[in-house]
């Protein structure tokens, strides 16, 4: 089960704004704020739909005990060995994303 605290967090980790995240999964800016208080009152369906959306964009979560003692958290997706993303020295603001 998702907690509100990491819905939060993968939300600022990806650095959306509820606005965003509303559009992204068709949901209005009251049900993200919603979920992000109480994810135990929340429709199944509309967390589902944050869920896939954070997801997509590379946020895993994960339960309690998992990766040694500590509690449920969230981390970025591991990279594929295919995506060595932009060397240092190729950054400029053409493909400053």
């Amino acid at each position: 089960m998702i907690t509100s605290a990491q819905l939060r967090g993968a939300r600022a980790m990806l650095g959306l704004t509820a606005e965003a995240l509303a559009g992204e999964s068709k949901l209005p800016v009251s049900t993200i704020e919603a979920l992000e208080t109480d994810v135990n009152s929340a429709d199944g369906k509309a967390l589902a739909a944050v869920r896939s959306v954070l997801e997509t964009r590379g946020v895993l979560f994960l339960a309690s005990g998992n990766d040694g003692a500590g509690g449920a958290g969230i981390r970025f997706r591991h990279r594929s060995a295919d995506d060595d993303g932009i060397r240092p020295e190729n950054l400029n603001a053409t493909n400053d994303d």
